[in-house]
């Protein structure tokens, strides 16, 4: 005799999505490890019965959230000033409910950080479809800083191939950092 209660099943990352999750990572980024959850990713996507073009949407957004990781975690197993083989931890997370993809991330960041980021993601929250498709095309042809990593046309590339305004936020965490959020829904 079982003398074991029955339970659900238990997804300890996001109970009650199993269902509907489609990828989710948590830990460190490099480019190799972007390099091969992409891999998975993109299987993951071509078994789900979803047009090309959103295909591509889901792992162009999903590739730019990764980036951002690995450029601008504060959480790092390298030297925050290191510009190559970079690791730096974060989440991922892409989920199907009800003919929508979400495509969510996650990572610590320096408060001093965070308020440079909201500039740029507010005006893309306001924008019009054919307004980020313009910033985007114009950043395209303008040449970025020695320095940047290329965040605002990263920005723009998820606002542009999301279906609805993109949504962020910023939780304070432990040591002063702050989680930052960006939720894009295609």
């Amino acid at each position: 005799m079982d003398n074991f209660p029955a339970h659900e099943p238990i997804n300890p990352c996001f109970p009650g999505l199993d269902s509907h999750l489609i990828f989710f990572y948590a830990g460190y980024f490099s480019q190799n490890i972007i390099n091969a959850i992409g891999d998975a990713v993109r299987l993951r996507l071509e078994q789900s019965e979803t047009s090309g073009s959103v295909r591509r949407k889901i792992f162009s957004t999903f590739i730019e959230m990764a980036q951002n990781i690995v450029h601008y975690s504060s959480d790092s197993l390298t030297p925050l000033d290191q510009a190559t083989l970079e690791m730096r931890a974060g989440s991922v997370m892409v989920t199907h409910l009800d003919n929508t993809f979400h495509i969510i991330c996650a990572n610590p960041v320096e408060a001093n950080f965070a308020e440079q980021l909201k500039p740029l993601l507010e005006p893309l929250r306001v924008m019009s479809t054919e307004q980020i498709k313009d910033a985007y095309r114009k950043m395209l042809r303008t040449e970025t800083g020695e320095n940047s990593k290329g965040a605002g046309l990263g920005f723009l590339t998820i606002a542009k191939d999301s279906s609805t305004p993109i949504e962020y936020g910023f939780e304070p965490v432990a040591n002063g950092m702050i989680m930052f959020t960006l939720k894009a829904t295609i």
